[in-house]
């Protein structure tokens, strides 16, 4: 049985709610666990996407947190069949950005919890990736 995780903290940033969302610069996820690139290529989109994600929170004035919930969502137009755990890889060094920015210190399981990425139909709507950030109790 998953762990039941508390809400989010109340009062902080982003008009009180405790709760960023980051636009991610993509239509599609960077890296996914079933890409079978060069190893160097590989570290190269590690690296890009981990400096985005940190720019974009450092731009959103994430304070820092003394735990978070992590969400990445990938909206896409048609009904193809996904799978959510391909799109793992892309979540975890989109998190490793937000300790880059001194969101948490750590991405460890006590201090950012990552949820499993969520693939919603919006049709007639570009394709984008959103990290939702949602502030918690350490």
């Amino acid at each position: 049985m998953p762990e039941q995780l508390p809400p989010p903290l109340p009062g902080l940033d982003d008009v009180e709610t405790g709760r960023w969302t980051l636009v991610l610069p993509y239509e599609t996820p960077p890296l996914t666990a079933n890409q079978r690139i060069h190893f160097m290529a590989r570290s190269r989109h590690v690296k890009t996407l981990r400096g985005t994600a940190a720019m974009l929170a450092r731009a959103a004035h994430i304070p820092e947190l003394p735990a978070c919930r992590v969400t990445l969502t990938w909206f896409v137009q048609t009904r193809h069949r996904r799978d959510a755990d391909n799109v793992v890889p892309t979540l975890k060094a989109a998190c490793d950005g937000l300790v880059d920015a001194g969101i948490v210190p750590d991405d460890t399981p006590k201090l950012m919890a990552k949820l499993m990425p969520v693939i919603t139909h919006r049709p007639g709507v570009r394709q984008s990736l959103e990290l939702l950030i949602e502030a918690v109790p350490a």
